[in-house]
């Protein structure tokens, strides 16, 4: 029997992620496909492979750059500030092999120097070229500053990587606002932003904090000691 084809819509609701996502994959060889016509079409096989090996890849960067779509606007949360570090360095460098503007804003109280922000991502394997910006002194302006990098980034076609830390000088709730503003702005811009937050500060909110902060993002990733999490947020389905 001739093993069944699957559509790009198809595999994108076995796997959870956009259509987009998989025309990506199948351009870039990541996903064996077919083109039949003007069509994607991919073995089912193919797909249960694809999942197999997904779920024993070897690093980090792999993990993201299967998950990690453009736009998109996803929460982080590790259990280290270890782990924060790795995580953020192993975004970079799947925004670098994509062609990104890497941009990494630096959190509240700027106690941190550049130098040392930029030599602890290097020690995590970044070699690449990035741009450390300072946030404004003023908290709850992230939107306002991310809307003008936006508009006085060059036209050269290039998507934008960027990364926060969670905003701690506002309440949550205010955070949360914050938030809105840059998922907002994500959706009509070439832009792949990660928001990432520490287990232990995210203990400290209401459970239904913790909710409406997943559910704001395209996606979320829950980084500990023992294991790796990665989860979308898609549309309603019709009844």
């Amino acid at each position: 029997m001739e093993e069944e084809l699957l559509s790009t819509e198809e595999v994108a609701g076995y796997l959870g992620v956009e259509p987009v996502t998989v025309w990506r994959w199948c351009r870039e060889g990541v996903l064996p496909c077919a083109k039949i016509g003007r069509s994607w079409r991919i073995r089912r096989s193919a797909v249960e492979e694809f999942v197999r090996r997904n779920e024993r890849s070897g690093t980090l960067a792999d993990r993201l750059r299967a998950f990690l779509e453009i736009p998109d606007n996803v929460f982080a949360v590790t259990q280290t500030p270890d782990l924060m570090l790795r995580l953020n360095a192993a975004f970079f460098r799947v925004g670098e092999a994509r062609g990104g503007t890497l941009v990494k804003y630096r959190g509240e109280g700027r106690e941190q120097s550049a130098e040392r922000l930029r030599a602890e991502l290097e020690s995590e394997g970044l070699d690449a070229a990035l741009h450390l910006a300072a946030e404004s002194e003023v908290p709850g302006r992230r939107a306002d500053e991310l809307r003008r990098l936006v508009e006085d980034r060059p036209d050269d076609g290039r998507p934008m990587w960027v990364n926060y830390d969670w905003e701690r000088r506002l309440p949550p709730e205010a955070a949360l606002e914050q938030q809105r503003g840059i998922t907002e702005l994500a959706r009509d811009s070439e832009l792949v932003i990660m928001t990432t937050v520490l287990d232990s500060e995210l203990d400290r909110w209401p459970g239904v904090l913790q909710r409406r902060a997943q559910l704001m993002h395209s996606g979320a990733i829950w980084m500990s000691e023992t294991g790796l999490a990665l989860s979308r947020v898609t549309p309603l389905p019709s009844l």
